[in-house]
């Protein structure tokens, strides 16, 4: 199987439509409510495909359509957990039975080789999500229109190679197809959204390592307007309400500086030590200008039992120290083992017990990895004859795509993603001894800086409108005034480097 590094899709060559040979089967899901007519239209495209029939099943999950829909040629399942796009297709996907799922509105009409032009590429790797080109028509014959969005993104990114980690922005249920097996691993739709159930679930894709495809050849144009063409202000409005909550990415959702967010940005792994030790270290992330971090706590606390035992004395007394000093922290949680991944967050860091990270080490850090998309970060941290001490922060999707292929696990994040090792101490890692005394707080650190970046906006406008006022002056001078305009220069130049 290939290996894509980041979403450069490039490196796969998809067979010509009509010269190969399929073996995948594929369930085509479409969610519908009270649209016999359309969805009519759909199925019957469904059934001119060039795709095998015999490896192709339809199946739509009606979501309390009464009467019930009576669909020829589909398999029909009621909604029978909650309402709405989300439950829909999270009920249509379970009933499925293909290798994989193909997502449809139930206004669409497709080119005959639509189906095809997806299924070419899940034969050639096991994580990609293909998305159809879609085109919006007022009635069916009608020359169409490509949403402006879709069309800006795809033109700066050479068509998603280029889009890196954003690539699941333009996953859409309008037509779009992935792996069964991908699709479940990534814990399947959220039945409780109604609405942008679909770039939820394209970001949970991307962190279960997707490769996120968009064909031109897989043609489908959408019968009416989308609601985002028709109340764009409106659809955001209510989208980006829980959104912010679920994507740590769309980070312009969280600037409020103290909320508590759901999916946090940064999942900071410790193991437990002493009290004293883990404390600081779990501290300091949590002080962090980086606000939407959490700590898993991992320890072996199905030790810590209710049974009489000595306060002082217990042979877990660090263990039950740290549970009694973080149980009501809501963004710490406490795990027997080192967790697999941090998914849905983005990031994993690793930091032994006893270091301390700076004001600013998270930011900083995650910043570096996105300059160049790198899947993991490694910070030496000290060295003995031991070995080396290190932190590690971990791409999230980086590390997912490594463990489909055969091999070392940083080698293929390095081959696929990239990774460096940087210094510590540069990043602002000391020892629990050497750190500055825990104080302020993150909201501060901003407000400060807010004030002083004001006071320097100032001071150079009040510059600028000195040169103005000297260049004016010195514009025309008296002729016995002649010999101080050097000075006047060299006054205009100063106050210009100043500014």
């Amino acid at each position: 199987m290939t290996r894509v590094r980041h979403n450069d899709y490039g490196v796969l060559r998809p067979p010509a439509l009509g010269a190969w040979e399929p073996s995948l089967r594929v369930s085509v899901v479409i969610p519908a409510y009270k649209c016999a007519e359309a969805l009519g239209r759909t199925v019957a495209a469904l059934a001119r495909q060039t795709y095998p029939a015999e490896l192709m099943e339809v199946v739509v999950a009606d979501d309390g359509s009464e009467p019930p829909l009576d669909v020829p040629g589909a398999r029909v399942v009621r909604v029978a957990d909650g309402w709405g796009r989300g439950a829909a297709r999270q009920a249509g996907q379970l009933a499925a039975t293909g290798d994989v799922i193909h997502w449809l509105d139930s206004d669409m009409l497709l080119a005959d080789d639509h189906i095809e032009a997806h299924m070419r590429w899940h034969h050639l790797i096991d994580h990609a999500v293909v998305i159809g080109d879609t085109w919006f028509v007022e009635r069916p014959g009608e020359e169409g229109v490509q949403s402006e969005y879709v069309t800006r993104t795809l033109e700066s990114s050479r068509r998603l190679k280029d889009a890196g980690p954003t690539a699941y922005l333009l996953h859409t249920g309008a037509s779009s197809s992935v792996r069964a097996e991908l699709l479940r691993a990534a814990g399947g739709v959220d039945a409780s959204l109604n609405m942008a159930e679909d770039t939820e679930l394209g970001w949970r894709l991307a962190q279960a390592g997707a490769v996120f495809i968009p064909d031109a050849e897989a043609r489908a144009w959408h019968v009416g307007p989308s609601t985002v063409m028709l109340r764009e202000k409106d659809v955001h409005r209510h989208n980006w309400s829980y959104l912010g909550d679920l994507i740590p990415d769309l980070r312009w959702l969280r600037s409020h500086p103290r909320r508590h967010w759901r999916v946090p940005y940064v999942r900071v792994v410790v193991a437990a030590t002493t009290y004293e030790e883990t404390r600081a270290t779990v501290d300091s992330a949590l002080a962090g200008t980086l606000t939407d971090a959490a700590v898993t706590l991992v320890g072996p606390w199905d030790q810590l039992t209710d049974e009489r035992r000595s306060n002082l004395d217990d042979p877990f007394l660090d263990l039950r120290l740290l549970h009694n000093l973080y149980a009501h922290e809501p963004r710490v949680s406490f795990a027997q083992s080192v967790p697999a991944s941090a998914t849905p967050a983005p990031f994993l860091l690793s930091v032994p017990a006893g270091w301390v990270l700076g004001a600013d080490t998270l930011s900083r850090l995650v910043r570096h990895a996105e300059r160049d998309l790198l899947g993991l970060v490694s910070v030496a941290l000290s060295e003995s004859a031991s070995g080396v001490v290190a932190a590690r922060l971990e791409r999230t999707a980086a590390f997912a795509r490594a463990a489909r292929f055969e091999g070392a696990a940083d080698d293929l994040v390095d081959e696929m993603f990239g990774s460096e090792w940087v210094s510590g101490s540069e990043y602002g890692f000391a020892t629990a001894e050497e750190a500055e005394p825990l104080a302020g707080d993150p909201a501060k650190w901003r407000a400060l800086a807010g004030e002083r970046l004001a006071e320097v906006k100032k001071l150079r406008a009040q510059v600028q409108r000195l040169a103005a006022e000297v260049e004016r002056l010195s514009a025309e001078p008296p002729a016995d005034d002649r010999e101080d305009r050097g000075g006047l220069g060299s006054l205009i130049r100063h106050l210009r480097s100043a500014g």
